[in-house]
C-alpha cells in the first residue's frame, strides 16, 4: 500500500540530537499532563511501573538517547529515531536488533486528541514503558526475529499479534479491563474508549484468532484483545509462530467489522 502522511521527520544533528521548538515542546507538555491522570485510571500496572523506572520529562520532549541509556541497562534496548513511516521489513530488523524505531515529530495541535500515524509522544509515552519490563522486552523481539524470516506477503499476519497486544491490547487486572497497548495509553481518547465505551468487541486473547483479524490503523479499533494473564503473552513468544501463521491462512481472515480500509499502512 502507499504509504503517506502529513507530517515531516525530524533529522538528529551531532550526536543523535533533536531539536524541538517551544511550541513542540509544548505539545509534548499538554499531552503528558493530560494523560497523567488518564493512565492512572486505566492503564496496566506493567506500563505504570515503566513511567516510573523512566521518569520522563513532563515539560520537554526527551531525548531518544536518554531514553536509551536506561533502557540498554534494564533490558538492552535502545531507541533510535526514523521518518514518519518505515516498512514492514525494517520494522521487523530493527526489532530484532532491540532497537525500537520511533517517529521523530511531534503531532500538531489539530491532531492533539487522536492522530493517524504514530508521532514521538505516541513511540516514548507509550512504547517505551513497556520496554522496561523484561517480558515484553523479550516479545518485542521475538517478533522482530519471526519477522525476518516470513516472506514480505506473510509480513500483514504476523504484525497483527503485534498490533492487537503491544499496540493496542488489553489485559485483565481485578476484575476490570486494563490498557496495555501503547496506541492506547498515548491517547487521549482511545484510552478510555477502549476501557469504558460499550461500542468495541472485547475478546478474550487468542493467538490463531488474533492473526486472522484486520484491522484498520485510522480509526478507534473495533476490536480488542483481552489478556487474563502478562504470561499468556510471554507464552505467544516461544510458540511456533510461523506454524501458527500457516494455521490462521488456512482458516482465512475473519471478515472485517469496519468500512473499508484507507490507503495508509504503518508499521511503528
Amino acid at each position: 500500500m502507499p504509504k503517506t502522511t502529513t507530517y515531516t521527520a525530524k533529522v538528529p544533528y551531532s550526536k543523535g540530537f533533536i531539536h524541538y521548538s517551544d511550541d513542540e515542546h509544548s505539545v509534548w507538555r499538554d499531552l503528558f499532563d493530560r494523560q497523567q491522570a488518564n493512565i492512572k485510571k486505566y492503564a496496566a500496572d506493567i506500563y505504570l511501573q515503566g513511567t516510573k523506572t523512566l521518569a520522563m520529562p513532563s515539560q520537554r520532549i526527551p531525548q531518544c538517547a536518554e531514553i536509551s541509556q536506561i533502557l540498554q541497562a534494564l533490558t538492552g534496548w535502545q531507541v533510535a529515531p526514523v521518518a514518519a513511516l518505515i516498512s514492514f521489513g525494517r520494522f521487523f530488523k530493527m526489532l530484532s536488533e532491540k532497537t525500537f524505531p520511533a517517529a521523530s515529530f511531534i503531532r500538531h495541535r489539530g491532531d492533539f486528541n487522536y492522530i493517524k500515524e504514530p508521532d514521538i509522544f505516541h513511540e516514548l509515552f507509550g512504547h517505551t514503558p513497556l520496554l522496561t519490563d523484561p517480558g515484553v522486552a523479550h516479545f518485542s523481539h521475538m517478533i522482530g526475529n519471526i519477522g525476518l524470516q516470513v516472506k514480505p506477503a506473510d509480513y500483514s499476519w504476523l504484525i497483527r499479534l503485534y498490533w492487537f497486544t503491544i499496540e493496542f491490547g488489553l489485559i485483565k487486572q481485578n476484575g476490570c479491563y486494563k490498557a496495555l497497548g501503547s496506541g492506547l495509553t498515548s491517547s487521549p481518547t482511545e484510552l478510555i474508549y477502549s476501557v469504558d465505551s460499550a461500542v468495541p468487541d472485547r475478546r478474550e486473547f487468542n493467538l490463531i484468532d488474533i492473526l486472522r483479524t484486520p484491522y484498520r490503523i485510522d480509526i478507534h479499533q473495533p476490536i480488542y484483545y483481552v489478556l487474563d494473564d502478562i504470561n499468556d503473552l510471554f507464552a505467544a513468544a516461544e510458540s511456533d509462530l510461523l506454524g501458527d501463521i500457516r494455521t490462521a491462512q488456512a482458516l482465512g481472515e475473519f471478515a472485517p467489522t469496519y468500512a473499508a480500509e484507507t490507503k495508509i499502512q504503518l508499521t511503528g
